[in-house]
């Protein structure tokens, strides 16, 4: 078959551009220097409703049988993330159910799995009290605790509506990991994937919100395993990085600077909590398994290609990523349809999507490629384009 097709441009022409074969990676093993997440989004029913306000309806045999795919990888599966869609059309109802069929499912074969614990029971722009928001969080991490995941303490849309300075940020996060089992990942989302997050921790101001976080975190160490910092901001990450307490992992968040994140330098390196790698999965298990050999040069190799890729996916707005990754999971076979929760297939425009191919092409993360064209040309049809 002919690997060369006719994508549009943005100004209404057409170009071809041809696909390579894609590259081989090693058998996949367990991982070892790095502990290594990738936040995996859900596949919609498609003969569900999946309309904006309506309850979500999964396609659970393909949801799960991603999860597999991934941990058949190496890697271990952050769940009911905001990848996954919380926050933007996955309602705690099902997110409970996710929850549950993906931990009994890791129970198995005792793969890793974290899954987020938020406030989403609550409405995020109304004001709560702080009992009401600690609430909810121990309510979904008993559910998350008692399914037998880890926990990911997830930022509260709730909490930064209602909290009048940050001292009431110190008083919920006490609350919750003085009660919570094991230790927990936390995390800080930064306004660009969730604008109802601005000012989180008490402050707009990064460097005073840092400091606030910091002191929950030297407060409750024991208590928390990590923290994942998703502020597209590989400066400020060292910089925490630097100043957590011993024993405390940096998980990045950051889908922009990971490579160098993750390889880090003479001063330490941060793990490892990503939605891209929903995306690259192959390939980065490939190249952190290269880095356990101590091959930097093949880490390198394997993961730089891939950043142009991650760029455009969690281009502004970037809270609309999760539609490029749904769409390059439909490419490449791992899912029947391009239809997403909430009717966000709509997140991106065609010739972003386009790009999306491009670039997971080049990024040599486009596992069949006679497929992924067989895919696009149904999508180009659909959209008009012949």
């Amino acid at each position: 078959m002919n690997l060369t097709i006719n994508l549009p441009h943005p100004y209404g022409t057409l170009r071809a551009y041809t696909l390579r074969e894609p590259p081989v990676f090693g058998q996949p093993r367990r991982l070892q220097s790095r502990t290594v997440y990738a936040a995996a989004h859900v596949v919609a029913d498609p003969f569900g409703g999946n309309c904006l306000g309506a309850p979500a309806v999964l396609d659970w045999e393909s949801t799960l049988a991603f999860r597999h795919h991934l941990w058949s990888l190496g890697l271990g599966v952050a769940e009911a993330m905001d990848t996954a869609q919380r926050g933007m059309g996955l309602d705690w109802t099902t997110t409970k159910e996710l929850i549950r069929r993906s931990a009994a499912d890791a129970k198995l074969a005792q793969n890793p799995i974290a899954c987020g614990a938020g406030t989403d029971q609550l409405s995020d722009r109304q004001c709560h009290g702080l009992q009401h928001i600690v609430t909810a969080y121990l309510e979904q991490c008993e559910a998350i605790e008692t399914a037998g995941a880890g926990v990911i303490l997830m930022a509260s849309k709730a909490l930064a509506t209602s909290a009048s300075h940050s001292d009431d940020y110190e008083r919920v996060y006490d609350a919750v990991l003085t009660r919570v089992s094991r230790p927990v990942i936390l995390h800080w989302l930064g306004a660009m994937f969730d604008p109802d997050l601005e000012g989180y921790w008490g402050s707009r101001n990064l460097d005073q919100a840092a400091e606030v976080c910091l002191k929950i975190i030297a407060e409750h160490a024991p208590k928390i395993d990590g923290i994942k910092v998703s502020l597209l901001d590989k400066e400020r990450e060292i910089s925490l990085r630097k100043r957590l307490p011993t024993g405390v992992k940096l998980y990045t968040g950051d889908d922009f600077n990971y490579p160098e994140l993750i390889l880090g330098d003479s001063g330490g390196f941060s793990h490892a909590l990503l939605g891209i790698f929903d995306g690259i999965a192959g390939a980065a298990a490939a190249a952190v398994s290269a880095l356990d050999q101590g091959d930097v040069r093949l880490f390198n190799e394997i993961l730089e290609p891939t950043v142009p890729l991650a760029r455009h996916v969690f281009q502004t707005p970037t809270y609309y990523y999760k539609t490029g990754l749904t769409f390059l999971a439909y490419l490449n076979g791992y899912q029947n349809h391009f239809r997403m929760v909430g009717g966000l297939e709509s997140g991106r425009s065609m010739t972003h999507l386009c790009e999306v191919l491009v670039l997971a092409d080049r990024a040599g993360v486009i596992r069949d490629p006679h497929l992924a064209i067989q895919r696009m040309q149904r999508f180009l049809a659909f959209n008009g384009v012949r």
